[in-house]
C-alpha cells in the first residue's frame, strides 16, 4: 500500500500499485474531493495555499486526473445518479421522472442505482458506487428505510439532496426536501368525519417517519375531534397485502370510512369491500393518496390527495445543481398537498 505521506513519483509505483483518485489525493491533502477538482481547473475559489497544497500531493502520489472528474468539474458532461429502491410505484417513478426532467433541461445526463433492500451488503455496494466521483452528484428517492440508510451513511463530501418525507432523518446537514403530507391527511379525514362517520380507519403503507406523514395527520385529526382511534391496519407496496388488510376490514361491520396510504392500496381495499359484498360510498368511504393519472376515472371516481412528484424530483435536481456548481440554492417552491374531492366519499348508510 502506498504511503500518501511518503513522495511517491509515477515512475515509483510498482505494477499492481493501485493508480491514485481524486479521492485519494484529498483524502492526502486533507480537503474534499470537490477542492481538488477546483484545483484542476484553476477555479478562482482556492485559496493560494490550499492549491499549493494540494498541487503537491498530487505530485508526490503521481496522480494524473481522470478526464470524467475533469469533466464533472468544468460542468460539462455532468451527472445525477438517482438511488431509489423502485422504478415502478407512482411516487417514486414520478420522482424519478422529474429528475431526468430538470437534469435534461440544463445538461446533466441521468443515471439510476436501485437499491434492493436495507441489508448491510445492498446499502454499502449502493453507498460505495454513488461516491465515485464520476457518477456526479446523488439524489436519493428515500421514502423508505433503504433510501434513508444510503443517505445516511453517504461521505460528507459527496454531493447530494434527498427526495424525504419530512421528519425522516434528524439531525443532519444534508439537502432534504420534502411534500408536507399531514396537513392534506388531516383534511380528508376532517373531511370523512364531517360527513358523519363516527372515526376513520387507516390502512398504511411502509413509512421511514410515522411521525410527520400521512398516518401522523390522520392521528392529528381523529385527537382533535375526540373520536376513537382505530388501531392502523398495515400494509405493503404490494396490491395483495392492501387486499389482505381490506379484507379485514371489510369483515367489521362498524367500519364505514376508510383512508388509505396511497391510491394502489386504495385499489384493492376498493376490490375486497366489493368481493365482501360492502359498497362504496354507500357502505363504507374511501380516500387515497397520490392522486394517481387513472384515479378520477375509476368508479367510483376516487377522492384522494394530490401530490406533485414530479415537481419534487425536479426541485431536488435544481438544488442538485446548485451544490454541485457551488452557487446559492434556488429559490422555487413546492405546491402542497391538495385534498380532491370526488366520489368514493359519502355520508354513512343509516343501517
Amino acid at each position: 500500500m502506498i504511503d500518501p505521506l511518503r513522495p511517491v513519483g509515477a515512475r515509483e509505483r510498482r505494477r499492481g500499485d493501485a493508480v491514485p483518485s481524486i479521492r485519494d489525493v484529498a483524502a492526502a491533502a486533507g480537503v474534499s474531493y470537490q477542492t481538488v477538482s477546483r484545483v484542476l481547473n484553476d477555479s478562482p475559489r482556492v485559496r493560494p495555499e490550499t492549491r499549493q497544497q494540494v498541487l503537491a500531493v498530487m505530485e508526490r502520489m503521481g496522480y494524473r486526473p481522470n478526464r470524467a472528474a475533469r469533466a464533472l468539474g468544468l460542468g460539462r458532461a455532468r451527472a445525477v445518479t438517482v438511488v431509489t429502491s423502485n422504478t415502478t410505484l407512482y411516487g417514486y417513478a414520478s420522482t424519478l421522472q422529474g429528475v431526468e426532467e430538470w437534469a435534461r433541461e440544463h445538461g446533466l445526463a441521468v443515471g439510476v442505482r436501485v437499491i434492493e433492500s436495507v441489508d448491510e451488503r445492498d446499502v454499502k455496494q449502493t453507498v460505495e458506487y454513488v461516491s465515485d466521483p464520476t457518477a456526479g452528484g446523488v439524489v436519493v428517492v428515500a421514502f423508505d428505510a433503504a433510501g434513508v440508510e444510503v443517505l445516511r451513511r453517504l461521505p460528507a463530501d459527496v454531493p447530494a439532496v434527498a427526495a424525504i418525507e419530512p421528519g425522516a432523518l434528524p439531525d443532519t446537514d444534508r439537502t432534504m426536501i420534502c411534500l408536507d403530507e399531514r396537513p392534506a391527511a388531516a383534511d380528508a379525514t376532517r373531511h370523512l368525519l364531517a360527513l358523519g362517520h363516527r372515526t376513520v380507519h387507516h390502512v398504511a403503507i411502509p413509512s421511514e417517519s410515522v411521525t410527520r406523514g400521512r398516518e401522523a395527520g390522520w392521528r392529528q385529526a381523529l385527537t382533535e375531534a375526540g373520536v376513537t382511534i382505530p388501531d392502523v391496519v398495515p400494509a405493503g407496496w404490494d396490491a395483495p397485502s392492501a387486499y389482505a388488510a381490506g379484507r379485514r376490514l371489510a369483515a367489521e361491520p362498524s367500519v364505514t370510512a376508510i383512508l388509505c396510504g396511497n391510491d394502489d392500496t386504495a385499489l384493492a381495499v376498493r376490490r375486497a369491500l366489493y368481493d365482501a359484498g360492502r359498497h362504496v360510498p354507500g357502505d363504507v368511504s374511501i380516500v387515497g393518496f397520490d392522486d394517481v393519472p387513472g384515479a378520477a376515472y375509476w368508479t367510483p371516481a376516487l377522492t384522494t390527495v394530490r401530490m406533485d412528484f414530479d415537481e419534487l424530483g425536479r426541485v431536488c435536481t435544481a438544488a442538485l445543481i446548485a451544490e454541485l456548481d457551488d452557487t446559492p440554492p434556488p429559490s422555487l417552491a413546492l405546491t402542497p398537498p391538495q385534498f380532491v374531492v370526488r366520489e368514493s366519499t359519502a355520508p354513512p348508510s343509516r343501517g
